[in-house]
């Protein structure tokens, strides 16, 4: 019995040193190899940085770098490509494109998953598998036992059950057309479904999920144009649709689902600027932050050019958004997280190789010393409320 005692004991200890009491994980994927040119394409890097993940404690101020991995990390797709398990042991990274080995100037489609062991010091990758072509947004159920992965450039996603910190292929999901676009993908709060953006052709579908049995409802629902980040509100009343729409300028829309309804429906949908790329709701479900690239993703020469993005804030009263806050961000920005007590932001800006903090105090945001990133932020998540 002693013994038995001792060994627990040393395992507490070592979970304890790895992971900080009340620590508050955050987990950044950067992108090395990726550039946004001067005509607003994104191209390879002619001298590429290493991808990595960066694995941040956001309960201190200014958040403290826990450690950081290399692992195959990709801006293309929602910055919803980073899935935390809910006690926090595990992330899931997703990369996209890659550098062609036959050709390191041109990008092509990825479909690496890695498994980052966040309990080791430093984190460390436990095991890398094969998810589908252009692999995207993840996202794992409230019991940890599920991952889906939305597999951008196939038209299908990858189903992957977990058992501690082992990930396991499942499955895939075809919604019928190759070129769906199949963007991000969350679970609604009760397991039972999930709800797939597809950008390809401005869709958001509707999928049934079973224990590890996933299946295609073939039943779509119409956001916006070109459906593309989503969330769900911690009480899992409402998802929140950033649609980007075709970066022509004109500006782009976030579109409420009532989840409530039976059967669920697109019941509201505002303007929030041009090209939402981003878009999470905090802990407490009373505010929705959201990336608007602003032009700052386009081409220098393009009459709706501009060097700097925004972050927006909008306050959640029943099924309708009311801009409370704003402040100018770098350029080409991708994910945004939460603080836990609501009041942080943190906003990836591909461009700078940062993440600018803010802290939300009624209509006003702050700007905080911002914490630097080895590459590219391309992907940032917290675990899911």
């Amino acid at each position: 019995m002693r013994m038995r005692l001792q060994a627990a004991a040393a395992v507490a200890a070592t979970t304890l040193f790895a992971l900080p009491l009340r620590a508050e994980i955050a987990v950044s994927a950067n992108d090395g190899h990726t550039v946004l040119t001067d005509a607003g394409v994104p191209a390879a890097a002619s001298g590429p940085a290493e991808d990595s993940v960066t694995v941040l404690d956001l309960s201190t101020n200014p958040p403290k770098v826990l450690g950081e991995v290399k692992a195959p990390a990709s801006v293309v797709g929602p910055p919803q490509s980073v899935a935390i398990a809910p006690d926090e042991s595990l992330a899931l990274v997703t990369s996209a494109n890659r550098l062609d080995p036959n050709d390191r100037g041109k990008l092509v489609p990825d479909d690496r998953l890695s498994v980052i062991d966040l309990t080791s010091t430093p984190p460390r990758v436990a095991a890398t598998l094969q998810a589908g072509k252009g692999a995207a947004g993840v996202s794992i159920d409230r019991t940890g036992k599920l991952a889906l992965v939305a597999n951008r450039a196939e038209g299908t996603l990858s189903v992957f059950t977990i058992n501690g910190r082992e990930v396991t292929p499942a499955g895939k999901v075809d919604l019928g057309n190759e070129k769906a676009g199949p963007s991000h993908v969350v679970f609604t709060r009760d397991g039972r479904e999930a709800l797939v953006t597809r950008d390809g052709d401005s869709k958001v579908s509707v999928l049934t999920v079973d224990g590890s049995k996933v299946t295609y409802a073939k039943r779509d629902l119409t956001a916006g144009v070109r459906p593309y980040g989503i969330d769900i509100t911690p009480n899992g009343d409402l998802a929140l649709v950033a649609n980007v729409g075709t970066s022509s300028g004109d500006h782009d829309t976030v579109s409420v689902i009532d989840l409530r309804a039976k059967p669920s429906r697109v019941v509201n949908t505002v303007t929030v600027g041009p090209t939402p790329e981003s878009i999470t709701i905090s802990p407490d479900g009373r505010h929705a932050a959201v990336v608007v690239e602003n032009g700052s993703n386009l081409a220098k020469t393009s009459p709706f050019f501009s060097d700097k993005g925004l972050l927006r804030v909008y306050a959640l009263s029943g099924t309708d958004l009311q801009k409370v806050a704003e402040a100018p961000i770098g350029r080409w920005c991708q994910g945004a997280v939460w603080t836990k007590d609501g009041r942080g932001v943190l906003v990836q800006c591909m461009m700078d190789r940062r993440i600018e903090r803010f802290r939300l105090d009624g209509n006003a945001l702050a700007p905080q010393e911002p914490v630097a990133l080895s590459a590219g932020g391309a992907g940032f998540r917290t675990r899911q409320p």
